[in-house]
């Protein structure tokens, strides 16, 4: 697969996870955070288990006869790691979007594309670019004004919390990124999270909330767009494409999202946002944009040069 071809299967990521915020607020009218991230998640599992129990056999089957790389212990620890991650960024800003609106959910999320440099730093001791930390005060400084510049001059709840699982989603893109590119079996990964991500979710359910199944019944459609396509269709774009190219590069496209959970939430749920929430959604774009475009306009400088 080309980067263009890989990129291009994220956009496709980033158009359903932005739609989903709409599904997301929507679902919780009748059921639970926990209860709803479950379900998804165990429908996302089911719809790519199959493909992923293909590619496992198949990699066995060639590792036999020849030197190809096969997965570790270790392996399989992150996998299962990713997908403690991506449980608790999924529950944490499903809770937010509870309490804000799609359109402030989808930007104040996009703030892990700043932060995937950083943890990359803290973690893997890879020194970021200095325009990222010029990127993350452009990024903080437009979620101050999404927040409504009240006179307390804090974010709200909902706002909190979906910046705080933006954390989780910039560790979660930075890992994948890592172990697909090391294991290069995307769906074996996809489907270990996602399995993981269930379990715990359906724990945390059982003992949080009270599960029905008219309430699951009533939000049938809003689970199966949820599950089948954005965890089991988009979640599983993002980790191939993720194969085929750098953490930040698919931070950058997937946060696209943003965009088209704004153009959602403006078409499906009647949302604006004022000039002052739209300064700080231009100001979180150019942060976006600022990580990856100068650092490649700077060293393409320096080779002309």
């Amino acid at each position: 697969m080309t980067r263009l071809q890989a990129n291009f299967l994220m956009l496709i990521a980033a158009a359903i996870w932005g739609s989903t915020f709409v599904v997301q607020q929507l679902a919780m009218e009748t059921m639970g955070p926990m209860t709803f991230t479950a379900a998804r998640f165990f429908l996302g599992t089911l719809v790519v288990l199959p493909l992923a129990w293909r590619e496992l056999k198949k990699r066995k089957s060639v590792a036999q006869d020849t030197a190809r790389y096969h997965l570790t212990p270790f392996d399989w620890a992150m996998m299962v790691g990713i997908g403690v991650v991506l449980c608790i960024g999924t529950v944490v800003q499903q809770i937010g979007i509870i309490h804000t609106t799609v359109t402030n959910a989808g930007f104040l999320t996009a703030l892990y594309v700043p932060l995937v440099p950083l943890l990359g730093l803290i973690f893997f001791r890879k020194r970021p670019h200095w325009v990222t930390w010029f990127a993350i005060a452009c990024s903080l400084t437009g979620t101050f004004l999404i927040s409504g510049m009240d006179s307390s001059f804090s974010l709200g709840y909902g706002d909190a919390l979906v910046v705080s699982s933006s954390v989780f989603w910039g560790l979660h893109v930075l890992l994948v990124g890592v172990l697909a590119a090391k294991t290069t079996m995307p769906l074996t990964l996809a489907a270990v999270q996602f399995a993981v991500c269930a379990f715990l979710a359906t724990l945390g359910g059982m003992l949080t909330e009270t599960v029905s199944i008219a309430a699951l019944l009533s939000t049938f459609w809003s689970i199966a767009y949820a599950g089948a396509v954005s965890v089991g269709l988009a979640f599983t774009l993002q980790v191939v494409g993720q194969s085929y190219t750098q953490p930040a590069d698919a931070a950058l496209i997937l946060s696209m999202e943003t965009v088209f959970a704004a153009l959602a939430g403006a078409l499906f749920l009647q949302e604006r946002i004022g000039s002052t929430e739209a300064i700080g959604c231009a100001l979180i774009l150019s942060a976006i944009l600022m990580v990856e475009i100068i650092p490649q306009l700077l060293r393409r400088k320096l080779r002309f040069s």
